[in-house]
């Protein structure tokens, strides 16, 4: 079986934290209805295209700017599947005709480049808060890649002719090449930078 009935899910993962959280099943349809929701931890076993696919089913950020502005995306995505596989799908053809590669590889290479190895958590002694770099766990880790790539691009369209599908490839592909034009990558090295400084 192929994802998509296209591409092959046998890709490499160079990442051994995340070796084990990446689900690279392939599914025809990735779709599996909420079976995997009410038990904590059981998202691992989604797959990796369908976790995608569920990150891209949101309206925005909420409580912080993106790039600069708060994105609030009405209808299209929020909560409808179909859309947000459509997205993908599109996202995933454009991504073989630029590059002739394996979407799947890509985006596996991107959330390598874009998950966060340290961040800073806040601590409190006697009243006085300070900042403390901590290890990320490989979910987390998984999490926080993925959401930052449906925000990049989500950011890429926001005010432009750019179509989302576009936009998710060519975020996809800056992150596959860990390049900082990435949003989803610049966004890994500023967390690692301020965790660096918290040491």
């Amino acid at each position: 079986m192929k994802v998509f009935d296209k591409w092959d899910s046998d890709v490499e993962v160079r990442d051994t934290g995340l070796k084990t959280y990446i689900n690279l099943e392939a599914l025809v349809l990735p779709h599996r209805g909420g079976r995997v929701e009410a038990v904590r931890f059981w998202k691992n076993k989604l797959t990796i295209v369908e976790r995608l696919i569920n990150k891209i089913m949101r309206s925005g950020a909420t409580k912080r700017k993106v790039g600069g502005h708060f994105i609030r995306r009405r209808g299209g995505y929020t909560g409808k599947k179909h859309s947000a596989y459509n997205t993908v799908k599109e996202a995933f053809n454009l991504i073989s005709e630029r590059t002739k590669e394996n979407p799947v590889q890509m985006l596996v290479r991107a959330i390598e480049h874009s998950a966060p190895r340290e961040e800073v958590t806040t601590l409190t002694y006697g009243g006085v808060s300070y900042h403390q770099s901590v290890d990320v766990s490989p979910q987390r880790r998984l999490d926080t890649a993925l959401k930052n790539i449906a925000l990049g691009a989500s950011d890429k369209t926001f005010k432009s002719k750019i179509t989302y599908p576009e936009a998710l490839a060519e975020e996809l592909i800056l992150a596959s090449n860990a390049d900082v034009k990435s949003f989803a990558v610049n966004k890994k090295e500023e967390i690692e930078r301020i965790a660096k400084s918290a040491r």
